[in-house]
């Protein structure tokens, strides 16, 4: 808004009729009118005033204002993003469904198997992040999963071979290195204390369908979603900046041009872009990526407790307001959450200073956190919150796995077996490391299989015999029996398998 000098208010007076001989009625119209709209601008002009003393953004008063451009921005961080492009040869072998029945085989003997392989060329495109000058690339696992031959392309058309350093699973990334003569550019990274928030203007750069580098614009639509079932660890940025297939391991970078997260999924139902996408934040990315690069693979931290979330018939009872946190169910003797003080029944609200909504936020906040840290855990204990800290330690390997195939005459022919603890736990990707003898992997078309178990299946008991360690398993299925009476524990719910001898 524009404030008028002194000298040309006479003249909006005299425009809206003011000093002119005439009708009074006429004369009184035009004087309220010319009140009414000194009182909008001193009423603008004051607001304005008032708006920028607070520092609080205003609308734009100039064609200055209205053209501003995220150019400079794109400039910086574009060159920092880069086109990754895998492939593997795929071996196939053309065999008739016919064959794999065993009435069929019994007239073959087998050798309708013995068939030669096609082999083909399997191509896939990503997007990756340079974040280290030496060559350091961060992108997503699925884009290099399996990869024989990884080319990392740059936005100067630079092309380099990569090599794979390491890779997560478990949380989608991957990280890269290429050779180049000279330092390559990079993108800086948000400050982890500095939170993004829900309605932050951010741009997504990657190279979408194979079509070369594309910017998208958008805001933070959601922080912190933990129903995406994307990864193990759940806490994405969700944002409405089209991201499409090709764009997964690209970047997500704010208005000062700072890496926020890393794209990595969208909301689909034809593939193409619905303005729900996903980016994983840049917190979990440094950790990741500072764990594959000094130990080849990520150490996680141990928590040392198990939790459910609450709920809103739980939160009543807590004499919580609303449902928010998690109640701790179980806390490992000698752990690091019983070491800080935790204990059963403990509502964890928020840890290093941010909120814990549920139990895969708790998951996430720990995640991000290396062995030996020290982070403030806030919590709820009859009905008064308390701090404590809290020192995360390494996953311990206690019990031993004592890992084993099964085989034999008996229902486990097949399947892989192991004594469950928390380093275990982390590997296979289990939420839990509930003590007992848990099922790994189950041989294809083995015994087992066909028995009906499946990975995961944590053994209780052996014909009413208790199964406490591989140990014991191994001797009760060295016997025969006519009849194998099975329980076990399968995502927390008891079931009984009857079999046949």
């Amino acid at each position: 808004m524009t404030q008028l000098p002194a000298r040309e208010w006479w003249t909006v007076f005299k425009r809206a009729g003011f000093g002119q001989a005439g009708n009074g009625a006429r004369w009184a119209a035009r004087a309220l009118a010319g009140v009414v709209m000194l009182g909008l601008v001193g009423g603008a002009v004051y607001a304005q005033a008032q708006s920028a003393a607070r520092g609080a953004d205003v609308v734009p008063g100039s064609q200055a204002q209205i053209t501003l451009t995220f150019a400079p921005i794109v400039k910086a961080a574009a060159p920092a993003v880069v086109n990754v492009f895998t492939q593997r040869v795929v071996r196939e072998a053309r065999v008739s469904p016919l064959f794999n029945d065993p009435f069929f085989q019994r007239f073959f003997g087998g050798q309708g198997m013995n068939v030669p392989q096609r082999e083909r060329v399997q191509r896939s495109l990503g997007s990756g992040v340079i974040l280290g000058s030496d060559g350091i690339i961060v992108t997503n696992a699925h884009v290099v999963k399996d990869a024989e031959e990884i080319t990392v392309a740059l936005n100067d058309r630079r092309e380099f071979a990569a090599e794979l350093v390491g890779i997560d699973e478990r949380v989608d990334l991957a990280v890269l290195r290429v050779k180049a003569d000279t330092p390559l550019p990079t993108l800086p990274t948000a400050d982890d204390r500095t939170p993004l928030e829900v309605g932050d203007l951010v741009l997504a750069i990657g190279n979408p369908f194979g079509v070369g580098q594309t910017v998208t614009s958008g805001i933070v639509s959601a922080l912190a979603r933990t129903t995406v079932g994307i990864s193990d660890f759940r806490s994405f940025i969700q944002t409405d900046a089209a991201i499409n297939p090709g764009n997964s391991g690209g970047a997500l970078v704010d208005v000062s041009g700072k890496l926020v997260g890393i794209n990595t999924a969208i909301y689909s139902r034809d593939g193409g872009s619905v303005g729900i996408g996903f980016a994983i934040p840049v917190e979990m990315v440094k950790a990741v990526m500072a764990g594959i690069l000094a130990d080849g693979h990520v150490k996680r931290p141990w928590f040392g407790a198990d939790g459910q979330t609450v709920t809103q018939d739980l939160a009543g009872h807590l004499g919580l307001d609303r449902p928010i946190g998690v109640a701790i169910t179980e806390v490992t003797k000698g752990g690091p959450a019983a070491k800080a003080g935790l204990e059963s029944g403990d509502v964890v609200l928020s840890v290093d200073g941010r909120p814990v909504v549920d139990a895969d936020a708790l998951k996430y906040r720990i995640a991000v956190r290396r062995p030996g840290d020290k982070v403030p855990v806030d919590i709820l204990r009859n009905g008064k919150k308390k701090t404590f800290t809290l020192t995360l330690a390494s996953l311990p390997e206690t019990p031993a796995r004592d890992t084993t195939t099964l085989d034999g005459p008996n229902p486990f022919a097949g399947a892989e077996v192991a004594n469950m603890n928390p380093a275990l736990a982390e590997e296979v990707g289990l939420d839990e490391a509930r003590p007992g003898v848990t099922v790994l992997r189950i041989r294809q078309g083995a015994v087992a299989q066909r028995a009906g178990f499946r990975p995961g299946d944590r053994i209780l008991e052996v014909n009413g015999t208790a199964v406490d360690s591989v140990s014991t398993l191994r001797k009760l299925v060295k016997r025969k029996q006519p009849r194998w009476i099975i329980l076990l524990d399968r995502n927390g719910q008891t079931l009984q398998l009857a079999l046949r001898g």
